[in-house]
């Protein structure tokens, strides 16, 4: 079994679970989600199943409701054949990126920032989104599951964020990325700010409240943060690092095109690609209600929520003001 496993009953959930509950857990997984193509049964490895119990605070059936929706999404949306050429041009100003330097911890590290949006395509901005959290989860070590995201709010404002936006990005991470963020640091963020997180902090688990950490270039004990975190050497001086080469569209797209080329056989776990029919969404019976023991309702109103429901500070910016009049809705 993995080592996420071994882990998880000491990473701040709700609730205790031994590794022998663990591991009847993910079998009832299996045995509800049933048979899976090669590259949905790669997905659901003990790992991710660990992620998803985790979310719903090792209840079998919500997990396994979660997880069916997911493996819709992913065999309709295939965020794993995302290439590079198709998402480039929202990568052109360094909006989102994975920084070529992981954390003390091993982690990758996605930076963020909101002021330099660039296109007006909802539907664009939120598939360069996934495209970048697929390459981070890449991109991990063996041993990690979770990522760092580093916002810079140099030059934010309010008219950079958009609620449709928005609203899109926090689906796609809270429902599809479950679990995967470790740690976000929000990077000088303007003053008001602060007052929003004191409202939205009473309704988020002590764990989430941990994830999120305020960080300003003119405090000592932020400085002191980044420095327990990071390789100063190699961290940007935009985050009080000391590498000032900056970020070279040119450079970074020849590391994507290179990293999409490794894509295929992680989805095949090196084995030879072999064609795959068409996912029959019916067959796989992914719009099951695995909660019909349980009249079919799932609690959506918890009195606390995770990270895997909410982030509102960061999910905030993550993503930029878009059109109105090009919106998609991803299911």
């Amino acid at each position: 079994m993995s080592a996420a496993l071994k882990k998880s009953s000491s990473n701040g959930s709700d609730k205790s679970v031994t590794t022998e509950e663990q591991h009847a857990k993910i079998s009832e997984i299996r045995k509800l989600i049933g048979p899976l193509p090669e590259k949905l049964a790669i997905y659901c490895s003990d790992a991710a199943l660990t992620r998803y119990l985790r979310a719903r605070n090792w209840n079998v059936k919500k997990a396994t409701k979660m997880l069916k929706e997911t493996l819709k999404w992913r065999a309709e949306y295939k965020p794993e054949e995302i290439r590079w050429e198709e998402v480039a041009h929202e990568a052109e100003t360094g909006k989102i990126y994975r920084s070529n330097y992981i954390d003390k911890h091993g982690r990758t590290v996605l930076v963020m920032r909101p002021s330099c949006q660039n296109t007006k395509s909802t539907k664009g901005q939120i598939r360069y989104l996934v495209y970048c959290m697929e390459n981070a989860i890449l991109n991990l070590p063996p041993d990690k599951e979770q990522m760092v995201w580093l916002i810079d709010f140099n030059g934010y404002n309010l008219s950079h964020t958009s609620v449709k936006v928005t609203r899109e990005t926090a689906h796609i991470l809270q429902d599809h990325y479950p679990e995967r963020l470790g740690l976000a640091i929000l990077y000088n963020p303007p003053k008001f700010f602060e007052p929003f997180w004191k409202v939205v902090k009473p309704f988020l688990e002590p764990k989430t409240q941990n994830k999120v950490k305020f960080v300003y270039s003119d405090d000592p004990n932020s400085k002191k943060i980044m420095e327990e975190l990071f390789d100063m050497e190699k961290l940007e001086t935009a985050f009080g690092g000391n590498d000032d080469s900056g970020f070279n569209i040119s450079k970074y797209a020849e590391r994507m095109r290179e990293d999409d080329k490794r894509m295929p056989a992680f989805w095949t776990r090196g084995n030879p690609q072999s064609a795959e029919p068409p996912v029959d969404l019916n067959s796989l019976d992914l719009n099951s209600d695995s909660d019909a023991s349980d009249n079919g309702k799932v609690d959506s109103s918890p009195s606390h929520v995770s990270d895997s429901e909410t982030l509102s500070p960061s999910e905030s910016v993550i993503l930029t003001k878009g059109s109105d009049n090009d919106s998609t809705e991803v299911h």
